[in-house]
């Protein structure tokens, strides 16, 4: 199970959508406050959708990840599942947050997250 959270949280650390998406269990979703449920067949363009997202802060600065992971707490449920809970923020931005991740014997079940401050990303995401 530490190989399965070291793998995702690594495709977080690096952006690298085809790890993240390799690392999840059929019936995945990543929940996103400001744009809803995202299911698993649409999680690489979200991931991409971030990027893009990142490149707009960050300008003309290069970075050598895409977020900084801090505050890594696993805790184990009853039900044979564990919880992830981190804090992140895309590297350059002022975008930032909590994520809670579900992992079980076949994958990364769900990742919820919440955003942490006002930031203009957060607020376009909003509907108008």
């Amino acid at each position: 199970m530490r190989e399965r959270i070291d793998s995702y949280l690594d495709g977080w650390r690096t952006g690298d959508a085809s790890r993240l998406l390799a690392g999840t269990a059929d019936g995945f979703f990543f929940d996103d406050p400001n744009r809803g449920r995202i299911e698993r067949d649409a999680y690489e363009a979200y991931v991409a959708e971030l990027w893009v997202e990142a490149r707009a802060y960050r300008g003309d600065e290069r970075f050598d990840h895409f977020e900084d992971l801090s505050e890594i707490v696993t805790g184990e449920k009853g039900d044979g599942t564990l919880n992830v809970w981190f804090w992140w923020q895309i590297a350059g931005t002022p975008i930032e947050g909590s994520s809670l991740v579900n992992i079980g014997s076949n994958g990364v079940l769900s990742e919820t997250i919440c955003y942490y401050g006002d930031t203009t990303y957060t607020k376009r995401c909003q509907p108008a």
